[in-house]
């Protein structure tokens, strides 16, 4: 069984930063693609940034150049700093793993998700 655990969402000034952490733990072989999607009320969940198991990155327009997203392959541990935030960034932020179990097989996990607002 594998766990994705979320960690650092919270409340933050527009121009504030917020740092997540999202660690796997669980029976893995190898872990692919990693990422983080938010949805906010009311809309659809999207992806906001994601990175390969060779580090290349994706981000969505909104948030590029504010968002960084990177990996520690040791810690099993994917991460998001939160730069300029703005309060169209308030969501709920899941991370999302690709990862390949022992029986071979790859599939999907997701975190239970964590509160991001931006407010003052």
């Amino acid at each position: 069984q594998v766990q994705l655990v979320e960690s650092g969402g919270g409340l933050v000034q527009p121009g504030g930063s917020l740092r997540l952490s999202c660690a796997a733990s669980g029976s893995i072989i190898s872990i692919n693609d990693m990422g983080w999607y938010r949805q906010a009320p009311g809309k659809q969940r999207e992806l906001v940034a994601s990175i390969t198991s060779g580090s290349s990155t994706n981000y969505a327009d909104s948030v590029k150049g504010r968002f960084t997203i990177s990996r520690d392959n040791a810690k099993r541990t994917v991460y998001l700093q939160m730069n300029s935030l703005k309060p169209e960034d308030t969501a709920v932020y899941y991370c999302q793993m690709v990862v390949t179990v022992p029986n071979r097989y790859t599939y999907i996990y997701w975190g239970q998700g964590t509160q991001v607002t931006v407010s003052s």
